[in-house]
């Protein structure tokens, strides 16, 4: 189903996938049997207030593998690599929010205009630096990996709280144990779901995404602190007291606001909940967005694109679209972020439970992918 092409709508219309009962959620098994028919069966229904649990693979691998047999010109047309423009938008937004914090200096605090700014301004300034980190994540913004980093920790100073290196290694996970419990630190926990499963539980978690973003991490999957680690903690730390020795601290109270309001209520956060959390009961795990927004966010919405080939630079991912079709038009689509944000707290079936979760292996092997391997991630952690 083609969201683009057709009257079909996630929000409204004769087809809309908002308006229909949710189906009992079903895993799916493969028969494990010497005649094995090579078909798939559909398991037991599951707690429709429970996650989706499943047995089968993520899918982003099997679909990169079928896009690369079908379409050969992706390494022909050098879709991947790294995106000279990136450190360039990367310092302009750096230098839009330091203007930004010293002009307010002598503002009210608690004033309409402060929070305004810090809002509309501020808002969208640091949620465009959470998605450059992303983008700088995956090593796009330069061919080495230390130049990335460096522009990651750049970046980072506007947000007020270090955190570009303890996102990379989990973001890394994200992409190779996608939906593995316990491993997977974008999943919500079962503590989440238990407190958070109703509609006031929903907007607290809304709001405070960013909270939940930043924390749950550290209670699921800890990290062993690095020289990198210790490198992006020291450098916030110091630019966070110059900042407030020179201007006073309600230039670092605009930023720290701005980072709230970048990841609460605001129109491009709706990508939080929009890229995994699964609707009507659907089994896809990741949703795309295609609209205007993406612009304010390194084209962060074409998110089936990104995890089918995380190498391939947010320039260049409306490329990869229009080059395999058949792959990516077919996939129902989010129209619009901040409705995503209104749905999520009203449908009562759609909640922190709609996320798709897999038992997480007893020993996680390595995913053995050019395409995943080609981001210099592996040289970068033994370079930590």
């Amino acid at each position: 189903m083609s969201v683009d092409k057709t009257d079909f709508s996630l929000y409204g219309g004769a087809e809309t996938l908002w308006e229909g009962k949710r189906s009992p959620r079903r895993t799916t098994i493969t028969t494990p049997t010497a005649q094995d028919d090579g078909k798939s069966h559909p398991g037991p229904p599951q707690d429709p207030s429970d996650f989706l649990w499943l047995m089968t693979e993520e899918p982003h691998r099997s679909r990169r593998m079928a896009i690369m047999k079908a379409h050969p010109e992706v390494h022909v047309t050098k879709l991947m690599g790294h995106e000279p423009l990136t450190k360039y938008i990367v310092l302009g937004v750096v230098s839009l929010q330091l203007i930004m914090a010293i002009i307010l200096r002598h503002t009210q605090f608690f004033s309409l205009w402060f929070f305004f700014c810090a809002y509309a301004i501020g808002g969208t300034a640091n949620h465009n630096l959470f998605l450059a980190i992303h983008e700088i994540t995956h090593n796009l913004a330069f061919p080495g990996v230390w130049p990335n980093k460096a522009l990651s920790v750049f970046a980072n100073l506007p947000i007020g709280i270090p955190y570009c290196a303890m996102f990379k290694r989990y973001h890394i996970e994200h992409h190779k144990y996608m939906g593995q419990d316990g491993i997977d630190t974008d999943l919500p926990t079962r503590l989440e779901l238990l407190l958070l499963n109703n509609v006031l539980g929903k907007v607290f978690f809304a709001t405070f995404q960013i909270i939940f973003y930043a924390l749950r991490p550290g209670f699921v999957r800890s990290q062993k602190l690095t020289t990198w680690h210790i490198s992006n903690f020291i450098v916030q730390l110091v630019f966070d007291y110059l900042l407030i020795k020179t201007f006073g601290v309600k230039p670092l109270m605009y930023l720290l606001l701005s980072s709230f309001f970048a990841g609460s209520l605001h129109p491009c956060a709706g990508h939080f909940i929009a890229e995994h959390y699964l609707w009507d009961g659907m089994e896809q795990e990741t949703f795309s967005y295609y609209g205007p927004l993406n612009l304010l966010a390194y084209n962060v919405g074409y998110h089936n694109e990104h995890h089918d080939f995380p190498s391939v630079a947010w320039t260049r991912l409306p490329t990869l679209r229009a080059l395999a079709p058949e792959f990516y038009d077919t996939l129902p689509s989010h129209p619009s972020w901040p409705m995503v944000i209104v749905n999520f707290i009203r449908d009562r079936e759609v909640g922190i439970f709609a996320r798709a979760k897999r038992l997480a292996k007893e020993s996680t092997p390595r995913v053995k992918s050019t395409v995943v391997e080609q981001d210099s991630e592996v040289d970068a952690d033994k370079s930590e």
